[in-house]
């Protein structure tokens, strides 16, 4: 049964998009994962659409968004205002701090203490 919260990965490279989720979906089978990486031309930087994109696949409708770079937290926030789904933006380590939440999610755990856990990781 899919998770009421999901996960959406952002990378300036499309293979890391690609294999941050690999690695989570070994954690937490039943949370919903999608990424985005790349430009539209698919080379290196981020793109508002591809996001908007990864929003639309992911089966949740609230969803804990991780980036690698500020520039994707740019586009991510462009995003997350033409959005209908409560997108949370998370300033932490991105492959530390995705699969801390997907495992998290994964055990039922709050959001209110699955925040908790991510604090420590905060990238200030």
């Amino acid at each position: 049964m899919t998770k009421k919260i999901g996960i959406v990965i952002v990378s300036h490279v499309p293979e890391v998009a690609m294999g941050i989720p690999k690695l989570l979906e070994q954690v937490a089978a039943d949370v919903s994962i999608t990424s985005a990486g790349g430009t539209d031309d698919n080379e290196i930087g981020t793109s508002a659409g591809k996001i908007m994109d990864a929003f639309e696949r992911n089966k949740a409708q609230k969803l804990l968004a991780f980036y690698d770079l500020g520039s994707a937290k740019m586009n991510l926030e462009l995003a997350v205002e033409m959005s209908d789904k409560k997108v949370n933006i998370y300033d932490v380590a991105l492959v530390e701090g995705a699969y801390t939440a997907a495992t998290l999610l994964e055990a039922d755990v709050t959001l209110e203490d699955v925040e908790e856990q991510l604090a420590p990781l905060k990238i200030k």
